[in-house]
């Protein structure tokens, strides 16, 4: 028997990975722009992205990085993960994000804006002062104690 287009198009969880990439006390934080590319609608948030089929969640964060910002970076850990269902948004979606943190493997690197379709710029913000508005599931995280910094 064959699906209906809606039992077809259902929507199904994503799987993406952030990177808390850390210079001193400060992390590197982009821009976004909304999805729709309106640049009066954005929010701060990390470089990231959606998870390859058969990638290791490290592979990922390297490549996304690069993707993103130029930044080659390195010593990429394994933070936490989170259940995050965007029900309310125009077009619902649902992630479980993997937040990784990693260091750049050259420290005077700077960061570039390679895709400003999605993003206005890239610029490294000291932990205790992070811009508004921040990306809603991250402010959440902070909110609850959340701190990418070794201990």
């Amino acid at each position: 028997m064959q699906k209906s287009t809606a039992e077809r198009a259902a929507p199904v969880p994503r799987v993406a990975v952030v990177v808390y990439i850390l210079k001193g006390k400060s992390v590197l934080m982009g821009r976004r722009l909304s999805s729709a590319g309106d640049s009066s609608h954005f929010t701060f948030a990390l470089p990231g992205g959606h998870l390859e089929f058969g990638e290791e969640f490290e592979e990922c964060a390297v490549r996304e990085v690069k993707e993103e910002t130029g930044l080659d970076i390195e010593k990429t850990e394994f933070l936490t993960v989170t259940n995050v269902p965007f029900l309310n948004d125009p077009k619902p979606s649902h992630y479980v994000t993997i937040s990784m943190r990693a260091v750049l493997s050259d420290p005077s690197q700077v960061p570039e804006n390679l895709e400003p379709n999605k993003c206005s710029g890239w610029d490294w913000y000291d932990w205790d002062h992070l811009p508004n508005p921040l990306f809603w599931p991250m402010k959440k995280m902070i909110r609850s104690g959340f701190n990418p910094f070794p201990v």
